[in-house]
Parts: structure tokens; sequence; C-alpha cells
């Protein structure tokens, strides 16, 4: 169980290191389009020269997101390699899509919109800026449709013969890549950037205004983060929506956890914090029925009915089918009798859907670490409505021209910046915390998933990683910070 935790432990710093940037990555993509698409439009060099800033400081981050994001995708390899061999058929056409057609493409047309401002026309350094931004996003697609299927294994095939999942036609890769849990999962991600990118230059532009400096490009670059911002604010309402029911319909144990819900019920109340709560609220959201049943942790680990009628086993009844499915398996890899081998597939083909049951220990090894979630949970939706509510008041004092008088909301600007990551931190926890202890929901916990190493060597490079990623992140923030010090160089607008 060492080699577990240290596992997890380190996969969970180099995932969460690597959020850090690939947020602010999506957001400035958009930030620094719009603005180039104005200089495009309007013809005027202030807005060549406020893209040409925002566009330095994505390249700073987007340079250190690319090293974090190949090691993380190494460490499937070294530190999980049970999980690769099993699954890599599903897992690794989306990964390696994404580096063939996304990654190719972002980094194309990256090296154009960085250097090529005087060596292409203004519409195909345009034309290059946004598909550096489209191709992130898809790059983003392509890893989540990973991660997707990893929340809800759909298109996968159990061949007993290599013990792995497979895609056994076209239309399973189809049913992967339009997996809903992915689809909805991508939209909340993309557009949780668009708010960290829209926040980000809001706050540096508050800071230019608190020092009296650059205040043209200030201003404007404010109100266009804040209008990009507020946008991904509104999808993300909307994606999380549509990511609750998700969470209800494949991985209601999640559910359950973020809401600290022991005992579910038809009509559940939301749990704003302990002791206040909305009714029927819950259910209003994982079911859009004000009466639906959400089950506690209760309900899934002793069983229960859900809305359309189905009785969804116990945990315990899960397990021992999965036992049976992994002693039929057993059999049927151990026997060269073709009438013995064709009676354990039918038992494996029966009871696979419950085979990572399994290998659990106990029925309570399926409750991730309620309280981790829970209050995960509570900060994403709190400081996420807080950063939206800033983003709302700048787009006023903007167009209002009070920016001037309410320099407590450039403080408070600058102050959600950092509120921001710690937003995106929360939702992955959620996410990920929340699914525990499964690598694949219902199929492969992490138990098996990991490879044969040491503890000590799993803690060894987590260290060697943690003082790597802490001396990039030291050396990233400090090109940030001069960059943002040094200031852009823009001439006052021809069109205000």
């Amino acid at each position: 169980m060492d080699v577990v935790i240290w596992s997890r432990i380190q996969f969970a710093m180099t995932a969460a290191y690597h959020w850090l940037f690939v947020p602010l990555t999506l957001g400035l993509a958009l930030v620094m389009a719009v603005m180039e698409t104005l200089y495009v439009v309007k013809k005027d060099p202030f807005w060549k020269k406020a893209a040409q800033f925002w566009i330095k400081l994505f390249a700073i981050n987007f340079a250190v997101g690319i090293a974090t994001g190949i090691i993380l995708e190494f460490e499937f390899g070294t530190n999980w390699s049970n999980y690769s061999w099993m699954v890599g058929d599903m897992f690794g056409a989306p990964l390696a899509i994404e580096g063939i057609l996304a990654f190719f493409m972002e980094a194309t047309f990256f090296a154009v919109m960085f250097f090529g401002w005087e060596k292409v026309s203004p519409k195909f350094h345009l034309t290059s800026t946004w598909l550096t931004g489209i191709g992130a996003t898809i790059s983003a697609y392509w890893i989540l449709v990973a991660n997707g299927w990893m929340q809800n294994p759909v298109g996968t095939t159990f061949n007993p013969d290599t013990v792995r999942s497979e895609m056994a036609s076209a239309a399973a890769f189809w049913e992967v890549i339009s997996n809903p849990v992915a689809v909805s999962k991508f939209c909340h991600a993309v557009t949780s950037g668009w708010v960290t990118g829209g926040i980000f230059v809001v706050g540096v532009s508050a800071w230019y205004l608190l020092k009296n400096r650059h205040s043209e490009f200030a201003r404007k670059s404010m109100l266009v983060g804040a209008i990009v911002g507020l946008v991904g604010s509104g999808a993300v309402m909307l994606t999380g929506d549509s990511s609750g029911v998700h969470a209800a319909e494949f991985q209601p144990m999640k559910l359950a956890a973020a809401e600290g819900l022991q005992d579910g019920g038809n009509g559940a109340a939301f749990t704003i914090v302990p002791g206040i709560k909305v009714p029927k609220m819950l259910s209003i959201l994982a079911t859009h029925d004000a009466n639906g049943f959400v089950p506690g942790i209760n309900d899934i680990l002793n069983g229960y009915t859900d809305n359309d009628g189905n009785v969804v086993p116990s945990v315990a009844e899960k397990m021992a089918l999965g036992r049976e499915a992994l002693d039929a398996l057993a059999v049927y890899r151990g026997s060269d009798e073709p009438a013995v081998k064709a009676l354990a597939r039918e038992v494996i083909d029966a009871n696979v859907q419950y085979i990572g049951y399994g290998h659990l220990s106990a029925p309570e090894d399926v409750i991730p670490p309620v309280g981790v979630v829970f209050w995960s949970f509570r900060f994403m939706i709190g400081f996420g409505m807080l950063i939206a509510l800033v983003l709302l008041l700048v787009l006023i004092a903007v167009w209002k021209d009070k920016l001037g008088a309410w320099k407590w909301l450039l403080w408070a600007a600058i102050i959600c910046i950092p509120l921001a990551y710690i937003t995106g931190q929360c939702g992955w926890i959620v996410a990920e915390v929340g699914r525990q202890p499964w690598t694949i929901q219902g199929l492969l916990p992490v138990n098996v998933a990991i490879s044969s190493l040491s503890a000590a060597a799993v803690k060894t490079t987590f260290f060697v990683f943690l003082a790597v990623f802490a001396l990039f992140l030291a050396i990233e923030i400090r090109i940030m910070v001069r960059a943002i010090g040094k200031g852009p160089e823009v001439e006052p607008s021809q069109n205000i």
C-alpha cells in the first residue's frame, strides 16, 4: 500500500503542477486572439502592441506547461504500467491523436504567431494566432477524452485472452470520443480556463492602474479580460450542471461524497455548508427533478433502486460477482479444454462490469475521502462565484469610468488571480479524488494499476520531481513578473 499511496501522491503532484499552466494557456489564447482581431479590423497599432504583450506572457506559460505535460504522460508507463497494459488500447489512442494532430498544430502555428509579425501578412498572422489557441483547445479535448473514459469507460470490450480492455470496432472509437462525460469535462475545463485567463488579464491590468502606468492599455485590457471571463463564468455554470447530472448517473459515490450525503432519498437538499441547506436543490441539480432520488453513501453500499426503476446491487454483491469473474478468468486462461473455456467465458461476460470490485478488500473501499471532496467542492463553487462577481463589477466600473474611484476593486481583482488557480485545483480534486479507489471507474482499482516498484524508488522520484517543479515554478514566476514589470510597449490608441 505504500507504493500505491506514494504513486498516487506523485501523480497528483505532477497533475496539479501541470494544471497551473493549462487554464492560463486556454484563457490567454482567447484574449490575445480577440485583441489581434481588433487590430486587424480597426487597423489600430495599439491593439497590435496589446496583443504582443499578452502573447509574450502566453509563450512563457506555454513553454513550462509543455515540459510538465510530458512528464505526466511518462508516469503512466513508469508508475502505472499495469494500467497502461490493461487499458493501453483505449487510453493511448486519444493521447496519440493529441500528440500527432493537436500538439503538432499548435506548435507549428505558435512559431508563426510568436516570430512572424513582420514576416507574414496581418491576416495570416491573425489566423496563426487563432489556430494556436484552437490547437491548444483541441489538445485539451483529446486529453479529456482519455480522462473522461477513465470516469465513464464506454466503448470498451474486455478480452480475456490478452487481459486488456480493447476497442472492438470503429463504432467503439466514436463512442469513446463522444462520451458525454468527456464532452462535459472538456467544455467545463476550457471555459474555466477562459475565467482564469480573464481574471489574470484583469488583475495584471489592475496592478498597472494602481501604479499609474499604462492606463489606457490597462483599461482596455480589463474590458476584454472581463468580457472573456464573464462569458467563461456563464459557460462554467452551464457545463457544471451537466457534470453534476453525469456524476449522478455514472459516479453516484462521487456526488454523495461531494455532498457529504450519508443517506439519500427523494427531494434531496443541497448543503451549502454544514447546517445550511437548500431543500430539494440537490435532486434538481442531479436529476433535473425536484423529487428525483439521489443515493447517499449508505444507499450505494447497501444497494438501491434508481430513478429508472433499476435495482443497483450492493457493493458486497458487486464484489462477489467480480470475484466470480476473476475466478472464471483464471480458469479460462489455465485450461485447454474448449468446453471449459466456453463456460468460463460465459461467466466472465456476464460479470465483467463488476470485475474491478473483485479486487477490493471491503465494501468501504469504494468511499473516497469525503471531507476532502466535500470542502473542495465548496471552495470551487464559492471562489468561482466570487471571481464572477469581481469580473462583473470590473465590467461595470470600466463602462462607468469608476476604476479610479473603486481602488478596492482593483485590489480584489489582483487577489482573485491566485483564487482562480485554487478554484481550478479544487475542481480537479473533486473530479479525481472523488472517483477513488478507481483508476478506471468500476473496472480497475488503483492497487491493481500500479507498477512493480519499491516505495523507496517512488519516494525518491517524488522528491526529485518536487524540487525540479519548484525550481521551474520559481523561474516561470520570475520571468512573468519581470515581463509584467517591464510592461507593454504601446502607443495611445487612434480609435478610442
